[in-house]
This record gives structure tokens, sequence and C-alpha cells, in this order.
């Protein structure tokens, strides 16, 4: 199988060609540098290397020129003159697959998770609730559970709040202190979100992780991209959104062990975001799922500014390495640099520190896994441009290319099912009925005359008796209608999924 052409070493006169070994794809990989030094065109090369190898791709597009990947490229002599000088063998350019997806449904086909998938853990850091709000917010889950009520929108989760608030004696007596404090800032924030137009997340139907893992009939990798232009100026929601995603993937995929190439290649841009203001057991179980969804064929790509915007002990997961230009113009500039300078496999040719910060655009510094899953010495390397649009694209094109979508008819129309929030107002209007039921019998009782009274006593009045009931005492029928129904209830309890990152065990019920 043929490897991944990253770029061309210019170290020294001797140095070749850089190669990503698609058996070593899944190790993971970080593509960090300052603002204009290219990171997204390297981005773009390694997501068409990888769709050429019939690996699908999942990325973001934060600035909007991303989406040139369903494009193809315009010749230049300038580019052709790159082409030669790195040696880049059957030049052309060619569009990618592609699927656009987008949170808000206005650039691509709408993403959503149901309220139960995401979770408490990630819905409250969705809300910024503090630690007793989000307590709150896991009973709310928890009686959701219990009694098999779906929360699937904003709606069913709001329904939920006010019978929490209006039980809530009860409801603090069984799982612990609700306050009427914490049910207020939980939907205030919910209000917030929804005015952000965040609601439209959350809805059915749910995104199938089998739609982002497609292959072309010519057995190319399609290309997932999410529009996150505007996305990104919630941070909370985008990082968390594609923290659900990734573990997602890690609790839903088997374990494969080594492949001759990954099953899906998951691009995280803006990376800082994910760890700003994580908790530590959060940034734990980040930490594992990285670790471990490598066994189970994914790759994932960190991307960002600094490389120390990753913590420690996920950047030391990260096998593959491209380095573009830092500047040290500050004095976290410097010890930005330092620690990239560090984290690479020394080349004696080589002054990392000093390289760094004398990169141009599409130079980078660059350091990839050997045969046995050794680090390469680090290269200065001149990035192989790709064979797409380096730039944005027309509205025409994206429409064009939203129309022959293969998911388009599945995901552009929501689906509103029975679920918690129809439930609760049943309820509630059932017990209304109920409340009215004595005076309207005592009504009818008035109403009967002493002759049909005495037509209700007898063999057949104790048979009725014990059938339906009477005033003081449930009948046959509504005792197996209760237990019935609470079968049932628990039986869609258990029913309920939820990822890894946001089960209140740790787990999928």
């Amino acid at each position: 199988m043929d490897p991944i052409l990253v770029g061309k070493a210019v170290t020294t006169p001797d140095s070749g060609q850089v190669f990503l070994l698609p058996k070593y794809g899944n190790r993971h990989g970080l593509v960090a540098g300052a603002t204009g030094t290219g990171k997204t065109v390297t981005l773009m090369t390694l997501a068409e290397g990888f769709s050429r190898l019939g690996v699908p791709v999942f990325m973001a597009d934060v600035k909007g020129d991303v989406a040139g990947l369903a494009v193809a490229g315009t010749s230049s002599d300038k580019l052709q003159q790159r082409v030669a000088e790195i040696g880049v063998k059957d030049y052309r350019n060619e569009e990618n697959p592609v699927i656009f997806w987008d949170l808000y449904g206005k650039l691509g086909h709408p993403v959503r998770g149901t309220v139960s998938e995401i979770g408490p853990t990630l819905l409250g850091r969705i809300l910024e609730l503090n630690d007793t709000q989000e307590g709150v917010l896991e009973i709310v889950f928890k009686l959701a559970d219990d009694n098999g009520w779906l929360l699937l929108d904003l709606e069913d989760l709001r329904a939920l709040l006010n019978y929490v608030s209006e039980n809530r004696k009860d409801i603090s007596g069984k799982y612990g202190l609700v306050s009427t404090q914490s049910i207020g800032a939980i939907q205030r924030a919910l209000l917030q979100i929804e005015q952000q137009g965040g609601d439209a997340f959350f809805a059915e139907p749910a995104l199938e992780l089998s739609d982002i893992m497609r292959t072309t009939q010519d057995g190319r990798g399609v290309i997932s991209i999410l529009a996150a232009d505007q996305l990104i100026l919630k941070p909370r929601l985008y990082s968390s959104f594609l923290l659900w995603l990734l573990s997602e993937l890690f609790e839903t995929l088997p374990e494969v062990g080594d492949l001759d190439k990954p099953k899906l290649v998951f691009v995280f841009d803006e990376a800082h975001l994910l760890f700003d203001d994580a908790p530590p057991a959060l940034q734990q179980r980040i930490e594992q799922v990285v670790r471990l969804i490598r066994s189970k064929g994914v790759g994932v790509y960190f991307c960002s500014q600094f490389p120390d915007d990753v913590p420690d002990n996920v950047l030391g997961q990260l096998g593959n390495r491209v380095q573009h230009a830092l500047r040290a113009f500050t004095p976290r500039d410097q010890k930005a640099v330092k620690t990239a300078a560090e984290t690479f496999v020394a080349n004696p040719s080589l002054d990392v520190a000093k390289a760094i910060g004398q990169l141009g655009v599409g130079e980078a510094l660059v350091s990839m896994l050997l045969d046995k899953g050794v680090p390469m010495p680090v290269e200065k390397t001149l990035v192989a441009p790709p064979r797409c649009r380096m730039g944005a694209i027309t509205e025409a094109e994206r429409a064009q290319v939203r129309a022959g979508s293969p998911v388009g008819a599945k995901y552009d129309k929501t689906i509103d099912r029975e679920s918690a929030a129809e439930k609760l107002s049943a309820r509630h209007g059932t017990g209304d009925a109920s409340a009215q039921a004595p005076a309207t019998n005592a009504g009818n009782a008035r109403a009967t005359s002493p002759q049909q009274q005495d037509e209700g006593g007898g063999i057949g009045g104790a048979v009725k008796d014990a059938l339906f009931g009477t005033k003081r005492r449930q009948g046959m029928i509504e005792t197996m209608a209760k237990q019935t129904a609470r079968t049932v209830g628990s039986q869609v309890g258990r029913q309920i999924l939820r990822g890894v990152l946001g089960s209140i065990f740790g787990g999928r019920k």
C-alpha cells in the first residue's frame, strides 16, 4: 500500500521525501503552527492522502477554506514548480468525495444528537454549569432513566425540569437535594443555548457513525466536513460536540488491533478549546479515549497554534508530528518554541529551536513514524500541495455537492417522536382527570335510580368490582395495566443510550 507523501525534506541536499505510513496512521498526530503558516493546507494534503487510500476522514472547517476539498484546484506555474521540486508523481488537479455537515443545517446536512446520548456531563459543560448545578442535572437524567422517559430534545429536558420543580420535595428525598435556584440556573442556560441556535442540534434523526465512515464505489474514503465558522464562536458547544462524537466512536467501534490502514481519521481543529477549563476528571477521560481508540482503527489528529495547547499526557500519544512556524515575540511564544523543539527526535544537522522561527509558509518540521513505530529524526520539509482548491468555494458549488449527497434524504428533515415532554404532558392531563373523577362519579350516583343501584349488586356487581375496582381499591385490570406500564417503562429505560463521556455511571445503559 502506497504511503502518503507529506513533502520533501530539505535539511541537507541528500534528504529525500517524507511519508506517512498508512499502518501507523492510527497512531494519531499533531499539526501545529502560528496563524497563516500553512496548517490548513497540510491538513488538506493529509486528508486527500487518506481518502485516496480508502480511509474516511472527519474534519471541521473553522475558516471556510477546508471546503475547497470538494472542488478541483487550478494549475499555475508556481504550483507546477513546487510539484516538480518535491517530486510528486502523477499529480493532477481533482476534487474529493465530500459530505458537508452543519449543526445549524445551513451549510450542510444537519448534525443532530439526542439529549440522552449527550448525557449530563457534556451537557453541563455546554451549558457552563457549576458543580452544584451539574449535580442537579445528574439527578434529572437519573429520574428520566428510572421512569423510561426519553430525553430527545430541549423541550423534553425543559418539561422534566418543570416536573422536578413541582415535585422537588419528593425527588430530593429519594435522589438528593434539588434546589429551585439550581433548576432556575439550568433553565436559564437552556434558554441561552436555544437563542444561540444550539437547540437545532438536540433532535432526531441522530447522526449515525456509519455515515461519517463511508467510502465511494471506486474505493475512495469520503471526507466529512463540518461547517464550524459560526460554531467556533460557541467554543464549549464546538469542543463538546467533537468530544461527544469521538467518544461515540470509542464506545461503538469494535477492537480491530493493528490494520494496514485506519478505519477513520478524525481531525480535531482548534484543539486548545477541548482542554480549556476542562476539569481533571474530563481530561483524564479524554486521555483514556485517545489512548485506547487507536486499537479500534481510529487516528486522531489535533491541530492547534502551540504544541503545549495539548496536555503532556495526550501529547505523548501523538506519533506523527508536523510543526509549522512559530514566532517567538512573547515569553509565551518562547516557551512554546522550546516545548516544540524538545518533543522532536533530534537531528544532528538541524537546530530545531532556531529553525521553527525561520520556517516560511508551506514549510514545516516533520517527524513521522517509521517501520516498527520508531519516530524519524525531525526534518525541515517542503509540504506537498493538495490537488483540490486551496480556498473557499461558492454557494453554487456547495449546493451542487449537497444535491449529490447520499445522506440528504436521511437527515434534512427532523423527526419528532413521543418522548418525555409528551409523556409528562399526558401524565399531567391524567392527573387532572382523576382529580375530577370523584365529583363526576358522585353526580352519576345521585342521578341513578334505586332500581339501577340494586341491579349493580349481587354476583354481577361483585365480578364488576373485582375486575374494575371500587373507590377504595384497585381492580384486576387496573393492577395488571400498571404492572405492564412499569415493565415497559423499565425496558425503555434500559434501552436509553449514553456515551462513555456522557453517562452517569461512565458507560452505556
